[in-house]
């Protein structure tokens, strides 16, 4: 019973995006968001790729506040970037870091698209580096990544795991929730043909849906918890540097304040986000070798995501950790 326990205990962390709340509130010193994060009584660890000169300061804090860096992440190009994933990957061990979040951007550093023999290769480089160092690189779904085609996730893993090899993913199903309805989303890589031919299943109620698809195949070895509504609306109090609003992969946890958030609110809402997370959780406590360790909320001020909001990041995170939590003991009451 003891073995079981151990193998199926998950963890709860937070993302650090350098804010407690809001991207326009004062800037809060690193100490201040170790020490408000610890008083929440929420977390098991914290979310976070420091610097290289920052490591001494966060491990000083991390051991001060009891919050252990179990994760960290970065986005990559290929062709410049693969000296900066392996050095973070060391970093990792430094840092005490299970996991290491990947995200490979959809554009070679020549300005082409990556081919799946690139992702291939890396993976195959950084899995074996990893597993060296004792940090598991996951490659994560995410928009703007080789991996918004949700297909060529499957080729490329069933490719690395015919090389004796297994695949580790970062779920991040906010990426798949969103776009369900979203006119905008529906021309990117053929999605409106895909779902007519029904050679993907966007819908978390419908059975062989992309994200059943991955977690049954035991690839999910890290959660991200960062809820979103079917046809999520865009971020309109954000926009890049081409004028574009932001895509709209957030939506607050909890009921925000009067003119906290740019659109109406309706809890009901992110039931198809939730059931995700419950089709995760429930796979996990049914097979003994489910590989997922640990989920990670992530609700972020980014311009795709809650930049120009003033909802509370932290509070959206520490609900959605309570709920998770209760999720957990259900299953666990259940199950172990």
């Amino acid at each position: 019973m003891d073995s079981l326990n151990s193998r199926k205990k998950l963890k709860l962390g937070i993302a650090n995006r350098g804010v407690v709340h809001h991207d326009t509130e004062p800037h809060v010193s690193l100490e201040k968001w170790f020490k408000t994060v610890s008083e929440t009584n929420t977390f098991d660890y914290v979310d976070k790729t420091p610097s290289e000169n920052e490591i001494d300061l966060y491990l000083k804090y991390s051991d001060k506040y009891e919050l252990p860096i179990l994760c960290g992440g970065w986005f990559y190009t290929i062709g410049n970037d693969e000296n900066l994933l392996f050095k973070h990957l060391e970093n990792a061990r430094l840092l005490g870091s299970q996991c290491h979040n990947v995200q490979i951007k959809s554009k070679h550093a020549e300005g082409y698209d990556v081919t799946n023999d690139q992702i291939i290769e890396i993976y195959m480089k950084a899995s074996e580096y990893g597993d060296r160092v004792g940090c598991k690189p996951c490659f994560e779904l995410h928009i703007n990544m080789w991996s918004e085609d949700f297909l060529r996730i499957f080729d490329v893993a069933e490719e690395i795991e015919r090389k004796g090899v297994s695949f580790r993913m970062t779920l991040d199903h906010s990426h798949i929730i969103f776009k369900i309805d979203n006119d905008f989303e529906m021309d990117k890589f053929n999605l409106s043909e895909r779902l007519k031919q029904k050679k993907l299943i966007l819908d978390p109620y419908k059975k062989g849906h992309v994200a059943e698809k991955l977690i049954n195949k035991n690839y999910v070895n890290l959660l991200h918890a960062r809820s979103v509504i079917p046809n999520n609306p865009k971020n309109i109090t954000a926009t890049h540097p081409d004028g574009s609003v932001g895509r709209g992969v957030q939506y607050p946890f909890i009921k925000p304040l009067k003119d906290q958030f740019h659109s109406p609110w309706d809890e009901e809402k992110l039931e198809p986000w939730k059931e995700i997370v419950r089709q995760v959780l429930d796979y996990h406590y049914r097979n003994k070798i489910s590989p997922l360790e640990l989920i990670s909320t992530e609700f972020i001020p980014a311009i795709d995501y809650g930049a120009g909001n003033t909802y509370s990041l932290l509070d959206s995170s520490v609900a959605c950790a309570h709920w998770i939590r209760e999720e957990i003991a259900l299953r666990e009451k259940k199950f172990i």
